[in-house]
């Protein structure tokens, strides 16, 4: 099973565990911007969701700001 791949979700690869930022999410591929700021299109059984990263870079929002949004 192929895991649900997000933008902003941190990823290795699988074949050399390069890491990088999705940015982009199709059907079957993951729009990626490596570590050496490389950016290409992977296929998604390629990347593995680096879950504890993800959520260090994770934008979170204090309870003390005024946002229309929010």
């Amino acid at each position: 099973m192929i895991a649900m791949f997000h933008i902003g979700d941190c990823v290795i690869y699988a074949l050399d565990g390069t890491r990088g930022i999705v940015l982009e999410v199709t059907d079957d591929r993951c729009h990626v911007l490596w570590e050496d700021y490389f950016v290409s299109w992977e296929k998604k059984e390629l990347l593995k969701i680096d879950e504890e990263l993800t959520k260090k870079q994770t934008i979170r929002v204090s309870s003390n700001v005024s946002h229309p949004l929010l």
